[in-house]
């Protein structure tokens, strides 16, 4: 059974509003918050205006790639319930959840077996395992199969580039779903017709 729905990479009020006031809401919200990379990087004052809101039970969370503790500082305070961090060894993932005393979410980008059991060296430390493409900003794939023997009763999330009519293929999974690329139209802005398909499906699942 699927055990959440997360919509990543939301850079605007209007998406944002959209989504917390559907009936069928997601588990969590994803923000770009230091990868400027991405085309859906937030700038820190847009950022802070944006998610400061009523969040209607809606968990947010902000993605960083390898933070450091400039980043962390800035938005300490911000409506943050996790901080997704790639390319962030055990070590330090410990120091962030101590030092900012926020649940955590480790991404794993996954292309082979050897990449998987790495989340081992997170049990301790992480709230839940993202296991994600090579990809970051961009919406790669990753063979899902790779993922087979991750034990049940680890807390756990998938991304890489899963598309809305991929959802009912997870429907007797334990993760949750993670989706950001599939939402967007041909400009990589967030489409309301594509999160609105989303959501009413994963309520049907």
């Amino acid at each position: 059974m699927i055990k959440g729905l997360k919509i990543c990479g939301v850079s605007d009020p209007e998406t944002l509003n959209y989504i917390l006031n559907h009936n069928n809401k997601p588990t969590m919200i994803g923000f770009i918050t230091n990868y400027e990379k991405s085309k859906r990087f937030v700038k820190l004052e847009k950022l802070k205006d944006l998610i400061n809101i009523d969040k209607k039970q809606v968990k947010f969370v902000s993605v960083l790639v390898n933070p450091d503790d400039e980043i962390l500082e800035k938005i300490k305070d911000l409506n943050f319930d996790y901080y997704q961090l790639y390319d962030v060894n055990p070590a330090r993932t410990k120091e962030i959840k101590s030092k900012f005393k926020k649940k955590i979410i480790t991404a794993i980008n996954v292309s082979s077996k050897d990449d998987v059991i790495k989340y081992k060296g997170y049990t301790e430390i992480s709230d839940i395992i993202l296991f994600d493409s090579k990809g970051y900003h961009k919406s790669e794939s990753f063979d899902h199969s790779l993922l087979d023997d991750v034990p049940s009763e680890l807390n756990k999330m998938i991304a890489g580039n899963i598309q809305i009519d991929d959802i009912p293929n997870f429907k007797n999974k334990d993760f949750i779903i993670d989706l950001s690329g599939a939402l967007e139209d041909q400009n990589g802005k967030k489409d309301i017709n594509k999160i609105d398909k989303l959501l009413n499906l994963f309520k049907k699942i």
